[in-house]
């Protein structure tokens, strides 16, 4: 009979930084992964991530992952059980599972760490990135973004990872502050 510590992979000590061998462009966003499944046996995700206004994800729920952000620099609004949160630098903010969300920047860029329990979600996202081709925010010409593509592959492979996109019923009901607009 083999006990968990065997079972898990022996993990290693590591030292990263954001830099161009670790960072995404996604959906518009510059993503650094900091940590992923496969650095701690599936623990955690953390990414740096940096956004401009107009490129946040719709609203949606997380049916297996909490989250947590720390916001490094920027404004963001954070819409959750029909309050909303309004972050400045230095704040943080815990989203549990099950409970839907929604973030809006307020000033031009936002850069936050995400901090996703358990670790996997990100590999969801990895699946549909493209190599960041600078370590900045990219724009429409470099990649589309959720608010100019079609959603269909992403929605289906979301679904996989057990995160789903809100109605605009369940926005209204949810979170009647969140700008539709």
């Amino acid at each position: 009979m083999s006990n968990r510590a065997e079972d898990e992979i022996a993990l290693q000590a590591y030292k990263r930084s954001p830099a161009l061998d670790n960072s995404t462009w996604y959906k518009g966003l510059l993503l650094s992964q900091m940590a992923g499944a496969t650095d701690n046996n599936g623990a955690f995700d953390i990414m740096i991530v940096k956004m401009r206004r107009g490129t946040e994800p719709p609203p949606h729920v997380h049916s297996r992952e909490d989250e947590f952000f720390y916001l490094l620099g920027g404004k963001l609004d954070v819409y959750v059980d029909g309050k909303v949160f309004h972050m400045t630098e230095g704040d943080c903010m815990f989203l549990p599972r099950r409970k839907p969300h929604a973030v809006r920047a307020t000033t031009e860029e936002v850069h936050n760490m995400v901090f996703v329990i358990p670790g996997g979600f990100q590999d969801a996202v990895n699946k549909m990135n493209a190599p960041a081709g600078r370590m900045e925010v990219p724009d429409d010409t470099d990649i589309a973004t959720y608010a100019n593509s079609d959603l269909t592959a992403t929605i289906k492979l979301f679904e996989q990872y057990g995160l789903r996109f809100l109605t605009p019923d369940e926005i209204r009901a949810e979170m009647p502050e969140y700008p539709t607009s």
